[in-house]
């Protein structure tokens, strides 16, 4: 007898994106929109205008309390222990083997407060990354780990420790928030136009790139982050789930003379590939460290000590590298096509497409330290037919400042 799969969760705003139309795909667990018209048109508003994505599936986990910072620094590749309050940083969750268990954005919320947010699909992975974590670097007295139920009322307020917990509290506040992207060139002066919205902290032409400010909309809590995943300006903003839909529909109606459309996870994947940024489960995984996946920078080598440190360096000298190749014409290598030098398999595609931005074929992929230099010359297998393909630097799009 086999257990029935738990059916995909549903985002706050599942009804909007029912009522605009949306397609939807399971991601993460969860029914996402994938497309509501064209993914090409949804690409080049965000290129050109602005796009609203609903990214409700990401989690989010507070880590609070006096030895918050040390016990990041310990859990996480980086050093979280010197970033000011107000600021972001990228980091990667790795195992005891080096390999990437996710990554993540962090954020400081306080001197002794953070946010972390990880990918949908490794919820459950990076919770239990944390709770080993505790329980081998504290003593059972001055750990715990909550849920949404140990969460702050509002999105910028650090939850009170749970009694009798010591020292630091963990605790995963996914259920209790939703996370809303606007992004492309008129995502700011979108979100300064949008009734209800008020920033409280610093202002947004103020607020540099991976920071966040305090906001309200509503009198709602809005926490909001100028980050993202498309390679253009924009925000990411955290609102309670009761919020959520009047947050969307304020931001779309703030948004309909400037060229916003909402956007699906296929636009997402679009613009993350021309950026090159890299997704879980194509260009990371726990059989990937991050030297090979040219993340070697996140990591702060020179800590005493962090989980995974000992893996980093067992890996083969040899071990394939991630690249980046431009092609010309139509086709496209997609994730699982191979990669030749002459007739030689030297690696595979991760993720690829034809770059709505530039007009020719980009891919990733995992290839040969030998073949990996830039100007190499190679060749997709495009389901039996050879294309030429070039080796680049990364990313293949970078926006104007």
């Amino acid at each position: 007898m086999t257990d029935t799969p738990a059916p995909p969760r549903t985002s706050p705003l599942h009804d909007r994106h029912e009522a605009l139309g949306a397609s939807f795909t399971d991601f993460g667990g969860w029914n996402m929109p994938v497309r509501y018209t064209s993914d090409l048109a949804e690409h080049r508003a965000v290129r050109e205008a602005a796009g609203l994505f609903d990214i409700s599936h990401m989690a989010e986990f507070r880590v609070d309390g006096p030895r918050a910072a040390a016990f990041l620094d310990y859990v996480l590749a980086g050093r979280l222990s010197t970033m000011k309050v107000g600021k972001a940083k990228y980091s990667l969750v790795l195992a005891e083997s080096g390999g990437i268990v996710d990554d993540v954005i962090v954020y400081r919320t306080g001197d002794d407060s953070f946010l972390v947010i990880s990918n949908a699909g490794n919820r459950d992975a990076v919770a239990a990354a944390f709770a080993t974590a505790q329980a081998t670097w504290l003593p059972a007295s001055d750990a715990s780990t909550g849920s949404a139920t140990d969460a702050p009322d509002t999105a910028t307020e650090v939850p009170e420790p749970v009694e009798g917990t010591g020292t630091l509290t963990v605790a995963d506040v996914t259920d209790s928030y939703a996370l809303i992207a606007l992004q492309g060139p008129e995502a700011r002066g979108i979100l300064s136009s949008t009734p209800g919205v008020e920033i409280t902290g610093t202002p947004l032409d103020e607020l540099g790139y991976y920071a966040w400010t305090a906001g309200a909309f509503d009198d709602a809590p809005l926490f909001v982050a100028r980050t993202g995943y498309t390679g253009e300006d924009g925000y990411e903003l955290m609102i309670p789930t009761a919020q959520a839909g009047a947050l969307w529909d304020a931001a779309l109606a703030a948004g309909a003379d400037r060229g916003l459309v909402p956007c699906g996870l296929a636009a997402r994947d679009t613009l993350r590939l021309e950026a090159g940024m890299p997704l879980y489960g194509h260009e990371l995984s726990r059989e990937t460290v991050p030297a090979q996946a040219g993340l070697g920078r996140v990591v702060a080598v020179d800590k005493e000590t962090f989980v995974g440190k000992a893996g980093l360096s067992s890996g083969p000298a040899d071990a394939p590298v991630l690249v980046g190749l431009v092609s010309d014409g139509r086709r496209a290598g997609r994730a699982g096509y191979a990669v030749l030098h002459g007739d030689d398999t030297v690696g595979e595609i991760t993720s690829g497409a034809l770059s709505p931005t530039l007009g020719h074929p980009v891919a990733m992929a995992f290839v040969a330290p030998a073949a990996s230099a830039i100007g190499t010359e190679l060749t997709i297998d495009v389901r039996g037919t050879r294309i030429p393909a070039t080796v680049t630097a990364l990313p293949f799009y970078r926006r104007n400042a």
